[in-house]
Formats: C-alpha cells, sequence, structure tokens
C-alpha cells in the first residue's frame, strides 16, 4: 500500500481522473454498474478500472456485501477525495463559463425558512438589479438535509446551522446572527380581543410546531420552562409551512415560528393571520454562512454570499 511518501506518490503510481470518476461514483450508487452507466463506461471497463485502482494503491477497494457493492476503508478514503476533486473541476467549469461569457452565471443556495425570507431574499433582489444573467435556485429545508446536500455538491452553499452529527464533516461555519421566534394566529383571534395579553393565556389554546426533535420546538419548549410556564397543547406536529398557514387559518391555533416569516406572512391589510402582541424572549442559536472546506465558491456566489453575510 502506498504510505506516507512524496505527495504526487499516487500520480506516478499511475492514477488517472478516470480512476477517481469511478471510485466518486462507486461512493454515490454502491453499484459498479450504476457507477459505470453515470461516468459513460461499460461494465467491463468499470471492472478494469478498479483493477487498475487496487493495482496502484496495492489494497482492494470494494467488496461484495448483501446490498451489492461496498467500498473498503481504503475505498471510502479514497472515495472521499475523489468526490471533492469532482466537485473542484465542477466548479472550475462554470468560473470558466462565468469569465467566458461575462456575468452569467448559476448559483445553488439552501436556507433554513426564515433566513431564507430575512438574508436570502433581499440579496437576491440586489442580484436581480445588478446582474440579471445569473440565474439561482434556492432550496429551503432544514439544516440537516441543506448540510447533506452541500457535501454532495449541489449547493454551493447554505445558510442554517451546522447539525451535531455534521459537525466533524470538513464543512465551515460562519455565524451571522440569531433567530427571534414569533407566535401568530388568524386574524380575528380570540387572543387579540384582550387589552393586555399574557403568556398563560396564550397557552390555553393548541400550538403548532414540528415534532419533538426539531430545533425550533426544543427552544421554544427549553424558553417556557425558563419562564415558568408550562407546556403547551400540540396536537398536530408539522414542519410543513403551507400545512402550518392553514391551520391557523381554519382554527384557534398558535403557532410559532421564525419573526422573518410571520412579518412576511402577516405583512399588509390582505393578510390573514398576524403576530401575537406577546414576547416570550424566545430565540433559536445563530444561524450563518456554511461552506464546503477549502472549496472557493464561483464569482456569482461569493457575490450573492458576501450579501448575505452583510445582511
Amino acid at each position: 500500500m502506498i504510505g506516507s511518501g512524496r505527495p504526487d506518490a499516487l500520480l506516478r503510481k499511475g492514477l488517472k481522473l478516470s480512476h477517481l470518476r469511478l471510485l466518486a461514483a462507486l461512493a454515490e450508487t454502491g453499484q459498479l454498474t450504476q457507477a459505470a452507466g453515470m461516468i459513460g463506461i461499460s461494465q467491463p471497463a468499470a471492472s478494469r478500472l478498479v483493477a487498475e485502482i487496487e493495482g496502484i494503491i496495492a489494497a482492494p477497494v470494494h467488496e461484495r456485501t448483501g446490498r451489492g457493492l461496498g467500498l473498503t476503508a481504503e475505498g471510502r478514503a479514497l472515495a472521499a477525495r475523489a468526490q471533492r476533486v469532482r466537485l473542484e473541476l465542477d466548479d472550475a467549469a462554470r468560473d470558466l463559463t462565468e469569465i467566458a461569457m461575462g456575468g452569467v452565471g448559476q448559483v445553488r443556495i439552501g436556507a433554513v425558512t426564515g433566513p431564507a425570507m430575512d438574508r436570502v431574499l433581499p440579496a437576491l433582489q440586489s442580484e436581480r438589479l445588478n446582474h440579471p444573467n445569473v440565474s439561482v435556485e434556492v432550496v429551503v429545508q432544514p439544516s440537516d438535509l441543506l448540510c447533506e446536500q452541500l457535501l454532495a455538491g449541489r449547493l454551493d452553499f447554505a445558510v442554517g446551522r451546522l447539525p451535531e452529527g455534521l459537525r466533524a464533516e470538513p464543512l465551515t461555519f460562519r455565524p451571522i446572527a440569531p433567530e427571534p421566534i414569533a407566535l401568530i394566529a388568524r386574524r380575528g383571534h380570540p387572543l387579540f380581543a384582550r387589552p393586555r395579553l399574557r403568556a398563560i393565556e396564550a397557552l390555553a389554546y393548541d400550538w403548532v410546531m414540528p415534532g419533538a426533535d426539531s430545533l425550533l420546538t426544543r427552544t421554544v419548549l427549553t424558553r417556557l420552562q425558563t419562564l415558568g410556564l408550562p407546556r403547551p397543547m400540540q396536537r398536530l406536529a408539522t414542519s410543513s409551512f403551507l400545512l402550518t398557514l392553514a391551520m391557523i387559518q381554519q382554527s384557534d391555533a398558535i403557532a410559532a415560528m421564525a419573526q422573518a416569516s410571520a412579518l412576511q406572512i402577516s405583512n399588509g391589510e390582505a393578510a390573514v393571520v398576524a403576530i401575537l402582541p406577546l414576547d416570550l424572549g424566545i430565540e433559536v442559536e445563530p444561524f450563518g454562512l456554511i461552506t464546503r472546506e477549502r472549496v472557493s465558491l464561483t464569482p456569482a456566489s461569493q457575490r450573492l454570499a458576501d450579501m448575505i453575510l452583510k445582511g
């Protein structure tokens, strides 16, 4: 096996880009035939590449499992690097396209709901005015799913939080700000008629929040406990924004959500929901800009990331 020798030992032994492409595909598919199809070669050609790789590193890179093909420890280590090389080459191609076409680019952003409204949307509005030929895709999901997509190269950067299980991954987190939480209800809700709304009065109604394991719900319950208040009733647990909105429109339920999102949907005379005049001091831990370590953003991505950081 190649040990800690020259930095270019693998290249001197004959490791090629085709080997890396196959390893990256194997890590993603777990099937040699599917990996071969992904990179546009035949299955026998893929088998030859695997044999060449094993000859170069003097160790097996795959083994048969009950579910198909599994990578060995050596295979996983090399495949992880191969995936990073592939992502870097993909980004390099996008850089060259932006340079060649002047101001044209594609940016893929992930964000949790509140920052998507509060940070990403204003940045996109500015970008459209100054660089109309740049197209942007925005994915709004929980932080754990965003980080998984970021690691897979499907996002340029994300605006969210680093989940505990992914803090050892090659990701960089730059904190931006904590996220205040507001309580919303339908306009005409009985609580809006109270001259001075108290927390205990709001707790008499059903609260709509995500599941018990979600960061929002844990933050709300911890804050209520700190204030010496009981847990709210929660007969519906959902992370769906649309289902939450429908529920509070059609009942006297209350929803806890990011203040930025609450301001967006309660703004204007036509809005059917409003923010309750009750500040419980609930703040979710700071969100931030998440990128892959040692990966340079394309010019268009970097421009948007800088705007989001500045706010």
